[in-house]
């Protein structure tokens, strides 16, 4: 027996990546909308209010606007956009936090996708407030290099355009006004008191991101070894589908390692690491934006609401 699926934004690169994970599988009824009625929003929302399950695929204020066409209860909504994260009556789609965003997950009418660089951020700051290692007030910072594709497809195009600036050659800061727009998430989910500092980088290569904290262990409340802190890890993500804590290495074994941000490209998979020492852990997030921070995310939410297993159609 198939699901009928809407995506609202078929046509952008999230959307795009979704159809993707559907090849192959016959569970599922892609609605589509025609495209001289993709902005239809009477078209739209008989589409939406046709389907079992709809992904948004929208910039925030479309995204908010689709929600409100829905006028049939059983419509389940997936949301790929900022618009909903932070808001409580919504499940985070981020199921390995905690048992309890996996119910919720399960069991919701709405669920928000999370943000790329708040998955890598969540992923480790998460576990470090939960577990009682850093509190809740502790002043965290984080940074991130991220492949082009997460810039959208105006940026896209000048990246991959004959005339491309010699500067889009280097990483490139942004966001240096602590505004970027993943910040609340960043703090909301995590537990955070205060927002953190976030130096993100985007970079010439396609997709794949590094979501890096760096701790000094000195500051905490009561110290912890990198062997404690990997180890806290390593329970806290016990079998996980989509996420691995890669084994601790050795001083020897980090002075000739490269942690390269694309190693994950085109896959669903997200690694975390323990580097550094007993007095500076430099703790690391690895995922595809695009996959595990995307697209990737939002399918696996939809297979946790469908009740069968959470790697359908996934790397």
């Amino acid at each position: 027996m198939s699901v009928k699926v809407y995506i609202d934004g078929q046509e952008g690169t999230t959307g795009l990546k979704i159809l993707e994970r559907f090849e192959g599988r016959n569970d599922i009824e892609l609605l589509r909308i025609s495209e001289d009625k993709r902005k239809d929003s009477a078209e739209r929302a008989r589409l939406i209010n046709m389907s079992d399950y709809t992904f948004l695929c929208l910039p925030d204020d479309a995204a908010r606007e689709a929600v409100s066409f829905v006028d049939n209860d059983h419509v389940r909504i997936i949301d790929a956009s900022t618009a909903h994260r932070t808001n409580p009556a919504w499940a985070y789609g981020f199921p390995e936090l905690s048992p309890e965003h996996r119910e919720k997950i399960r069991t919701s009418n709405r669920v928000a996708v999370p943000g790329c660089y708040a998955s890598g951020f969540a992923s480790i700051v998460y576990p470090l407030v939960n577990n009682g290692i850093i509190p809740a007030d502790f002043p965290v910072f984080a940074y991130a290099t991220s492949g082009y594709s997460g810039a959208g497809k105006k940026a896209i195009a000048v990246y991959e355009g004959d005339d491309k600036p010699f500067e889009f050659n280097s990483p490139r800061q942004y966001a240096l006004s602590q505004q970027h727009k993943h910040l609340p998430e960043m703090k909301a989910v995590s537990g955070l008191e205060y927002t953190p500092m976030f130096n993100p980088m985007v970079c010439d290569y396609f997709s794949g991101m590094v979501v890096s904290v760096p701790v000094q262990t000195r500051t905490l409340p009561k110290k912890f070894t990198a062997e404690q802190i990997h180890e806290m890890y390593a329970k806290h993500y016990e079998g996980a589908n989509m996420i691995e804590v890669m084994p601790l290495m050795s001083a020897d074994e980090q002075k000739s390692f490269f942690l390269a941000s694309n190693t994950l490209s085109g896959q669903n998979k997200m690694q975390v690491f323990v580097f550094g020492n007993d007095e500076q852990v430099l703790l690391c997030s690895r995922l595809d934006n695009l996959g595990k921070g995307a697209s990737g995310a939002a399918v696996q939410c939809l297979n946790i609401m469908m009740g069968i297993d959470e790697t359908t159609g996934l790397v």
